[in-house]
């Protein structure tokens, strides 16, 4: 008997048959199945497949191991060992427990990996070589030509959306969940919908994993590497396998299909599908998605990728400055002078607390601290550079003019100063107290450090004031201290605290120190150094 595969053709193609006569697998004389009701799988561009039934499998094999693969026609397939002459051979074996529809002749069937070493005879039945069948059109030819021309990922789902639509997949849904390395989001939603004809991005917190109707999801049960989810909504036998379909059911879905989207680094990202067609997804429709999947998820790993990018720089160095690493800024010397007011803000009594409040309640007032004082800097057009110790070092560049950079300063600092004075009043326990220091002046702003090891700061005789007068604002017991230059006219009817000499700077610096009202006050002492 021929047993022949699909005629060859530009779409995805799945075919069972059942062989004539008896078929054997056997390894080394040995066997390890024999069957009358065989069967054989012919898929595209794959070699013909051979299952058999249960009960017609000699080897020894095992219990079922964790391993398990999707395919979006044939199911959720899991694995066992064998165990051959006293070796244990990993895997060797795999079964669709439930097959879906397409597959159905096979389920429950055994078919041998090629590790287990089995050595087919089919007998009197003479099969096909594989199906060499292209799949082509609109939605092979966009990802080949056109995609990697979209800026972002929300434009590549909706082009994505329309061209599967032109090649006959009848999608009325799409959903892209892509994890993110990000403090605050545990990544982003791309939902593409039919009706509306747009994207929508959702960015769940990290509290998602905790959250009863995403472990209670299909997103879920791909996400832990437990395969794919294929459900046939207009199924005369449907059963609510997870809560949400009985959603997609009643907003008029009839087939659903979520399927792993796994990135270059292992992680599983998911991509699901919804059909409102009254005969769901076709196997050439599944075939085509489940062909394209890998080129998809490197479309998505690469806006990931650069998103993820951003994300560390911003976190680690800043807005502004993570904008200008991420854009070439990498060089040891890239940088420019600029004119900007240099804050350095310093939590006072950070060594008392640390012993009074214990290592665990100091952090979280410190990470406390740093959120209040790096909030009102963002707030005012400045910009945190770094976190030093106990300490901010921040940055308001001259954009919009020194007289405008210096405000900046000065009113975050009172903003600072009146916010921790609140939360302490609120929260007895707080003990946050600042000092602060504030400078105006050309500093280098961009890459010092090691050929290996770069640090993005600034670095100027202002920035080494700012922090100087910050010590020397703990000394005279005032939580703001200025040099006079930021004032730039502004209060004009301050006191002078005079010349004041500071550690490691060589000459003397005419300050000030600021109340909250905005007015100015005379420190009561002046030493030379701190």
């Amino acid at each position: 008997m021929n047993v022949h595969s699909p005629a060859a053709a530009n779409k995805y193609r799945i075919d069972v048959q059942p062989l004539e006569g008896r078929v054997t697998a056997t390894r080394g004389g040995v066997v390890l199945a024999s069957s009358t009701n065989a069967m054989v799988m012919h898929e595209t561009r794959l070699p013909a497949t051979v299952y058999f039934p249960p009960e017609d499998v000699r080897a020894e094999l095992g219990a079922q191991t964790e391993l398990q693969t999707f395919c979006p026609f044939k199911g959720t397939a899991s694995y066992r060992d064998l165990t051959f002459d006293g070796e244990v051979i990993a895997n060797a074996v795999w079964c669709y427990d439930i097959a879906l529809p397409e597959s159905r002749d096979i389920q429950g069937h055994i078919g041998f990996m090629s590790a287990a070493g089995a050595t087919i005879d089919t007998g009197e039945n003479t099969l096909d070589g594989g199906n060499d069948g292209n799949i082509s059109g609109p939605l092979v030819d966009w990802l080949l030509r056109s995609a990697s021309y979209l800026k972002t990922p929300e434009e590549f789902t909706a082009a994505m959306a329309e061209k599967m639509m032109d090649q006959g997949v009848a999608v009325s849904r799409i959903g892209v969940l892509i994890w993110s390395l990000h403090p605050q989001i545990v990544g982003k939603n791309y939902v593409w919908d039919k009706a509306r004809g747009n994207v929508d991005t959702m960015a769940p917190s990290h509290e998602l994993f905790d959250a009863p109707e995403f472990i209670n999801s299909p997103l879920h049960y791909v996400y832990k590497g437990l395969g794919g989810v294929r459900q046939k909504l207009d199924d005369a036998n449907f059963e609510n396998s997870f809560p949400v379909m009985q959603d997609f059911k009643d907003r008029g879905a009839t087939d659903y299909v979520a399927m792993p989207l796994p990135f270059s680094d292992g992680s599983i990202n998911v991509l699901t599908m919804t059909s409102d067609h009254p005969d769901g997804f076709t196997t050439a429709n599944l075939g085509l998605i489940f062909e394209c999947v890998s080129v998809i998820g490197r479309f998505y790993e690469v806006f990931s990728q650069k998103e993820n990018a951003q994300t560390l720089l911003e976190t680690y160095l800043g807005q502004r400055t993570g904008a200008r690493v991420l854009g070439g800024d990498i060089r040891r010397g890239d940088g420019d002078d600029i004119d900007a007011a240099i804050m350095f803000c310093d939590l006072r009594g950070s060594t008392r607390l640390e012993e009074k409040l214990g290592r665990a309640a100091y952090i979280q007032l410190l990470n406390q601290f740093f959120e209040t004082t790096s909030n009102i800097v963002q707030s005012h057009g400045g910009e945190v550079l770094k976190f030093i110790g106990d300490a901010i070092l921040a940055v308001f560049p001259a954009d919009d003019g020194a007289q405008s950079a210096c405000d900046q300063a000065l009113q975050s600092a009172r903003d600072i100063v009146a916010q921790l004075n609140a939360e302490r009043t609120e929260n007895k326990t707080n003990n946050c107290e600042c000092s602060i220091g504030i400078a105006f002046g050309q500093v280098t702003y961009g890459n010092v450090g090691s050929k290996e090891r770069l640090d993005f700061t600034v670095i100027g005789r202002a920035a080494n004031v700012a922090a100087r007068l910050a010590d020397y604002g703990k000394t005279v017991g005032q939580n703001i201290v200025a040099s006079c230059d930021t004032a730039r006219g502004k209060f004009t009817d301050h006191v002078d605290l005079g010349p004041v000499s500071l550690h490691n700077v060589a000459s003397p610096v005419d300050c000030f120190a600021v109340d909250l009202t905005g007015g100015m006050v005379r420190a009561s002492m002046h030493p030379t150094g701190s």
